[in-house]
């Protein structure tokens, strides 16, 4: 996956191979839910500059996600920031850019200096390199 940060949003693009399907064509739900996990921990390293942890993760399956579709864009953004929790809203849009899946994730954010010492959280900047 490759990330990059458009206004208050994280987006990835991904080109499933065929190894990642569970019916055929069909990329396992599994997958998707890891892939939506997966951008959330780039909204809190970016955007919150720090590191944290899964502690719930909500995920609704609209459409089936095909393999042989092209590539899907998986986009993210903090909804809430409350004390250590932060909820965000992921989106996982198939290579015909329709909506098939989406997720709430919360995560339980560290304090930058816990994230550096106990995750080896780099820093923000080195997601810029």
């Amino acid at each position: 996956m490759t990330f990059f940060e458009d206004g208050d949003e994280i987006i990835s693009r991904w080109d499933p191979d065929p190894q990642y399907q569970g019916y055929i064509n069909i990329i396992h739900g599994g997958v998707q839910a890891t892939l939506m996990d997966e951008i959330a921990s780039w909204v809190v390293f970016i955007k919150l500059k720090t590191g944290g942890v899964t502690s719930r993760l909500s995920s609704r399956f609209r459409k089936p996600v095909l393999v042989n579709e092209g590539p899907l864009t998986i986009r993210a953004r903090l909804k809430e920031h409350s004390g250590r929790i932060a909820a965000i809203e992921v989106k996982l849009f198939n290579g015909k850019q329709i909506l098939c899946a989406d997720a709430s994730v919360e995560y339980f954010v560290l304090s930058p200096e816990k994230a550096a010492t106990s995750m080896n959280y780099p820093g923000v900047e080195a997601f810029y390199e």
